[in-house]
């Protein structure tokens, strides 16, 4: 079984994935990329600053051979709410 490598790129670096998985295709491979990047973007908009933001994700997918396939997603949040500041007395 083919052994695929996803590599995460966002605006604060990249993690190069060392131990890969062994999936059965490249559509499984596809499958996993899909998954990883919904789980950076939940994470990116529950780490974004109050005032919103921008940020885009990569997922390099490699296999021994190479390059295979690469998902990008881009993530902005817009405060459409003014800020409330609580006052202490």
């Amino acid at each position: 079984m083919p052994r695929y490598y996803f590599d995460l790129r966002d605006d604060k670096g990249i993690a190069l994935d060392e131990e890969g998985l062994e999936l059965s295709s490249p559509r499984a491979a596809r499958a996993e990329a899909a998954k990883s990047v919904a789980d950076m973007a939940r994470d990116a908009v529950f780490s974004a600053a109050p005032n919103g933001g921008r940020q885009q994700m990569v997922i390099d997918v490699r296999d021994t051979s190479g390059p295979v396939l690469q998902v990008k997603f881009c993530v902005e949040i817009d405060s459409l709410a003014p800020q409330s500041h609580s006052r202490d007395h």
